[in-house]
């Protein structure tokens, strides 16, 4: 039952965003929806062609449906963004392409199609692009949260772990039971550093309070990611917080009358009384710089990581249960995190079993830090 009502959910969002992007007229939009097809796979193509005069041609690849309001709909936008302050821009999006070797394929082909530049936004596409970059010297490769590079690739991802922080101090005034469920993807690095930001902001409130932490093995599977939280919710907690490309976790919280905290955007008119914030993206900045770079023959290799300081990461305007006073505590961490007088992770850090040990590489983070149940592992 439980999951027959969470496919019905998950419909009426796909729906629900489906019609707003269509709606759509903000800032970032292009004001063409430009030509879509379905390629063989399944997966949806659109090309949003150029104005008059010379072409640049850049390529976006997305594990998800660009309107699932979250992940993938956040790159979509920034690409909107490029498109309307980059004059001569074609943009080729590809839609839900799954991760894996497959995907080089993928990236070739629009490197043969004369796509100057390639943006592959998730983790499982870093060794397909890193081949696919190698057989294409003279097309520049961008990818999302990995850390491989080569002449002709670089990466890029931001801080989510500063708005990490920040929402875990809304959710640690929320709950009652002191115990909150978090519902992730997978055990890399960027969804354990996000857990664990959560957690010591979670912590700064309320030091009582724990994490339990359900693993689900998806990017954007809304009946699995809504079942999660379900079982969450069904062991006592009473604050949802995920790290997910779908609003289901949020849907389950607020029918259970439990606070949600969302990523990627503003997800709040998905179950608005549940609602508190999120950690929340802006690609759009960055997407012209590098574009403008490429084009000018000025780009270089890099690992680029973004910040609130410089805006490609923020959170979400908060929900009605977040009090006054814990907004104007939070602006003034933000604040702080902005200039660098606050850390979001100490160093040394207490571990999952209470030892203190060195913080290390950030990027390459493999544990969970005291205040986390469930397992590092996955």
């Amino acid at each position: 039952m439980a999951r027959n009502r969470w496919k019905f959910a998950a419909v009426l969002m796909l729906v629900f965003a489906l019609f707003a992007a269509a709606c759509s007229s903000d800032d970032g939009d292009s004001g063409d929806s430009g030509d879509t097809t379905t390629t063989a796979a399944g997966a949806t193509e659109t090309t949003v062609a150029a104005a008059d005069g010379e072409v640049f041609k850049v390529a976006f690849v997305h594990v998800g449906p660009t309107a699932d309001k979250g992940w993938s709909w956040a790159h979509d936008q920034g690409a909107k963004y490029l498109q309307n302050k980059m004059p001569g821009v074609e943009i080729t999006t590809l839609e839900s392409i799954p991760e894996g070797p497959d995907s080089q394929r993928v990236f070739e082909d629009l490197a043969a199609d004369g796509n100057m530049l390639i943006f592959g936004t998730s983790f499982g596409y870093m060794d397909p692009m890193l081949a696919a970059a190698e057989n294409f010297p003279d097309v520049t490769f961008m990818h999302a949260t990995g850390y491989k590079t080569s002449d002709n690739m670089g990466n890029y991802f931001g801080a989510a772990e500063e708005g990490r922080y920040l929402s875990g101090m809304a959710a640690g005034e929320r709950t009652e039971t002191n115990k909150i469920g978090y519902v992730a993807a997978f055990a890399i690095p960027e969804v354990l550093r996000g857990i664990n930001a959560f957690t010591l902001g979670v912590q700064e409130i309320n030091p009582d309070a724990v994490v339990q932490v359900v693993w689900t093995s998806t990017w954007f599977d809304p009946p699995k990611e809504g079942d999660a939280a379900q079982a969450l919710l069904d062991s006592g907690v009473d604050v949802i917080a995920m790290h997910q490309d779908t609003s289901a976790p949020g849907q389950a919280a607020e029918a259970a009358d439990a606070g949600w905290v969302g990523y990627n955007t503003d997800m709040s008119e998905f179950a608005p009384n549940g609602w508190l914030t999120a950690a929340i993206w802006d690609w759009g900045p960055y997407y012209v710089a590098t574009a403008e770079a490429v084009k000018a023959g000025t780009w270089v290799s890099e690992s680029f990581y973004g910040n609130m300081a410089d805006g490609m990461v923020n959170i979400a305007p908060f929900g009605p249960s977040v009090s006054d006073d814990m907004k104007a505590l939070i602006a003034t961490r933000q604040q702080e995190i902005i200039d660098g007088t606050f850390a979001v992770f100490p160093d040394p850090i207490v571990n999952q079993d209470g030892v203190e040990q060195p913080l290390g590489d950030i990027f390459g983070m493999d544990f969970f830090v005291e205040g986390v149940v469930g397992s590092a592992t996955g």
